[in-house]
């Protein structure tokens, strides 16, 4: 299976300060990998280093293509879509014409207007609420509607930071359901940052584990959650 996310030696920095070290790793077509690590280890980083976001070295490339030099937005027209910590909705607009406007500069309206109907199979509670103002939507319907956004923009590849943060367990649970429906039906690959290590890795297929910008431990996500010592030194439970 070939890889649809290829990270080698990524260096990132914010000022003067070196968030991440030089870390490899790699995410086949239609999986789900889950970065783990206490926070500061620089899971959110490398989320943003992907996209253009920080300043990097080294390479990351999206289904072969190199992301060298591009703007954020070229990035996202590789198909990737980015679900930051803290929503990122446009609060002020309704819910519907926060994914009319993720769509917008897609060519393909046809193709759109199809998913936005595929998006409400995935989240009928969005549809429910079309003309609400997205400020006025509960905490998990947020979420769900900033995961919503992304889809609008036809992505391959879903960087997801933190979808569980602030929610209730059940909520968090069907958000999750959710994701898996995604990346089995629409075949988005997906890579998950996550504080709820259980959770992400009864997720993902696979997991990087960091600690302060480097790789401490890769593999399947059945290796990484029966390593105790892993367990106990970077995963809490």
């Amino acid at each position: 299976m070939s890889n649809m996310l290829e990270v080698k030696g990524l260096k990132a920095y914010y000022g003067p300060s070196q968030a991440l070290h030089g870390i490899d790793f790699s995410l086949a077509k239609g999986s789900i990998t889950t970065l783990l690590g206490a926070n500061g280890a620089g899971k959110t980083t490398t989320l943003r280093a992907i996209c253009n976001m920080v300043r990097t070295e080294g390479s990351v490339s999206v289904d072969g293509q190199s992301v060298a030099g591009k703007a954020t937005e070229a990035i996202v027209r590789l198909g990737v879509g980015h679900v930051p910590e803290g929503r990122g909705t446009f609060t002020a607009l309704s819910v519907e014409e926060n994914l009319r406007v993720a769509a917008y500069t897609r060519r393909d309206k046809a193709q759109a207007a199809r998913d936005l109907e595929m998006v409400f199979t995935y989240f009928p509670r969005l549809k429910e609420r079309m003309a609400q103002q997205a400020g006025t939507l509960s905490g998990g319907e947020q979420q769900m509607l900033a995961i919503a956004r992304a889809l609008m923009l036809g992505p391959r590849l879903m960087l997801l930071d933190e979808p569980s943060f602030g929610l209730a367990p059940l909520i968090v649970q069907e958000i999750f359901r959710i994701m898996r429906r995604i990346n089995q039906e629409s075949k988005v690959s997906m890579l998950l940052v996550e504080q709820n290590a259980a959770l992400a890795l009864a997720l993902a297929d696979n997991a990087y584990v960091l600690e302060t910008g480097r790789v401490v431990m890769s593999g399947t996500s059945a290796e990484v959650s029966s390593n105790e010592q892993i367990r106990k030194s970077y995963l809490g439970y």
